[in-house]
């Protein structure tokens, strides 16, 4: 149904565990009325309400996986895999995509919720002034995150800031995202300012702060500064320089003043994330869509991080008595590395993040139905991998090459390069594990990425890297067990380097498809793996069709609009380009 047509807002619970945020423990009572801000209990539960966009199925919750995964770095694969049907993934889309049009219409539910608290939240009796500002910056900054999703997936949408008072008047034509930008930057500058510290939450990162602000701004900014890539336009190399200054100032104002620090290993910070704890050997977790439980109580606030995306483990759901590391978690695998981040990582020398991000060993079972009793590591990794999270991970006794049980290798190198995302693994999850739902979070910001945001806008801004830019790129480097950059290098060679860093570092996060369009580089990086698809080589697993999905055209650098919203709203009378 049109997304303000009827305005019922089910709101979401978002009932977390002891380790998680205390502001989101609290489950709402009752949906949305006329009189719904009757106090700052209400108001508390209705900004809740707004959170909750995030979690859902068309969002984080599943379905944003298959419209904004599949890319030059991973691919939606698999053996004897069929396409995903929906999604923009398998280079299958339509203006009619079930997925598409569910995130387009989620994510104007966001705003109008944001818009409803904001309208009413200055009549609120009882609430205090400085929750009054803190829940007030946060609907303004969770308002425009929504809109930079709208702008950076259609570009141009329609653009209202006022609530849907009534059924007349909901048609309305689609605002130029230069307007919406503009909008965007200033909410989520003038909000940081009224938000909280992380240090205030204890850098619990379920909750927007100060310094997730400022790093979403960042990212806004370097995306806008790419725009005319995807429109084929004259560069205005002024207004991009000052995109990338303002993006650079609001990333160094995360690493000033947010108090945030890269964990001591790549893996710290997802073995926190699996595990539902937060920040436990660093403050590196800056924002994260947060979910909980194991389908098996009323609140449904499970996600699909780790079972979608992740580690690939046998499916034991239908056995009794399998628990512990017998049962490591059911993990479909959609989303398999491509050859060409298994060689990124060769080439840098980078065996830590890549025994991390791309699985280095399969689950097996020696009796099918009796549970999990050892890990098939690829020839070399076994050795690898004691060396580096070993110990924080379930094993099962070392064995020689050839047996069936046991952690052991393969008698010989293979030659696939296309292998399963490792970076979730559902055996850290503290819960009871369901086959298909789990409580790990999505990362929306880290402080790698704000890092590598730093040394790309310095080096755009000042035509060459500095200091600054390189200490920042070295520290994600150093913290990766891998040397730093030569010093000398040119604007174009460091640029070069921070796009691989990011590669790298960022890896099945979700943010590479965008960073290709904001560089210009999404078609072609896309096609020239097509070849390769095709022929095979160092790419076994995944299924015969795999090169189609790289074959994509110039309309991907937009979503489609949904055909469901323009036969319902006449005022949107052009389609975007391609579709």
């Amino acid at each position: 149904m049109k997304f303000n047509k009827i305005i019922i807002f089910s709101l979401i619970a978002l009932s977390l565990s002891a380790s998680s945020c205390s502001f989101l423990d609290k489950e709402p009572a009752e949906t949305t009325s006329g009189s719904y801000f009757k106090n700052e209990t209400e108001t508390e539960s209705f900004l809740r309400g707004i959170y909750a966009i995030l979690t859902q199925t068309s969002f984080y919750g599943n379905s944003y996986l298959f419209l904004a995964g599949g890319d030059d770095l991973e691919a939606y694969g698999g053996a004897g895999r069929s396409p995903v049907t929906s999604g923009l993934c398998c280079n299958n889309a339509t203006t009619s995509d079930p997925a598409v049009a569910a995130f387009w219409y989620t994510l104007y539910s966001g705003i109008n919720r944001a818009n409803i608290l904001l309208e009413n939240i200055n009549e609120v009796t009882g609430l205090s002034e400085t929750n009054r500002k803190v829940y007030t910056a946060e609907a303004r900054f969770l308002r425009a995150f929504y809109y930079f999703n709208l702008v950076q997936c259609w570009g141009d949408v329609p653009f209202r800031t006022a609530s849907t008072q009534s059924v007349n008047g909901l048609q309305i034509a689609r605002t130029p995202k230069a307007e919406i930008y503009d909008f965007i930057c200033k909410e989520m500058e003038e909000s940081a300012d009224d938000l909280l510290n992380a240090s205030d939450i204890d850098y619990l990162p379920g909750r927007v702060t100060k310094s997730a602000a400022w790093g979403i701004l960042a990212r806004v900014y370097m995306f806008r500064a790419g725009e005319h890539f995807r429109d084929g336009t004259a560069p205005d190399e002024a207004a991009i320089k000052r995109y990338f200054a303002k993006a650079d100032e609001f990333a160094t104002k995360v690493k000033e003043q947010g108090g945030h620090t890269l964990a001591p290993h790549y893996w710290d910070y997802f073995i926190d994330q699996c595990a539902n704890r937060y920040n436990t050997t660093a403050k590196e977790s800056i924002w994260e869509a947060e979910f909980t439980g194991n389908y098996a109580t009323d609140t449904r606030t499970e996600g699909r991080i780790g079972n979608l995306i992740g580690i690939q483990a046998p499916d034991l759901s239908s056995y009794t008595g399998i628990t512990g590391k017998a049962d490591p978690g059911y993990g479909y695998s959609f989303f398999w590395s491509t050859p060409k981040l298994y060689e990124l990582y060769e080439q840098n020398g980078d065996i830590n993040r890549m025994n991390w991000n791309i699985a280095p060993f399969t689950y097996t079972q020696s009796v099918t139905g009796k549970g999990v009793d050892g890990r098939l590591f690829e020839k070399g990794k076994m050795n690898e991998v004691k060396k580096q999270y070993w110990n924080e991970s379930y094993s099962y006794g070392d064995a020689a090459v050839g047996a069936t049980k046991g952690d052991r290798e393969k008698a010989t190198a293979a030659d696939n390069y296309d292998r399963s995302c490792g970076k979730w693994r559902r055996e850290y999850e503290a819960d009871k594990k369901n086959k298909n739902f789990t409580a790990i979070n999505f990362p929306i910001l880290r402080y790698s990425d704000v890092l590598l945001m730093i040394a790309e806008c310095e080096n755009e801004v000042n035509d060459a890297p500095t200091a600054k830019a390189y200490e920042c790129i070295n520290a994600v480097r150093h913290r990766a067990g891998i040397a730093d950059l030569p010093a000398g290098m040119s604007q174009a060679e460091f640029r070069q380097a921070v796009k691989d860093e990011r590669a790298m570092e960022l890896c099945f996060e979700m943010t590479r498809h965008f960073d290709l369009i904001r560089w210009g580089e999404l078609v072609k990086d896309m096609n020239a793996l097509a070849q390769r698809a095709q022929s095979g080589t160092n790419w076994k697993y995944g299924p015969s069709n795999t090169y189609t999905y790289f074959q994509i055209s110039d309309a991907y650098n937009y979503f489609p609009i949904p055909a469901s919203e323009m036969a319902v709203n006449k005022l949107i009378t052009k389609q975007n380009p391609g579709w």
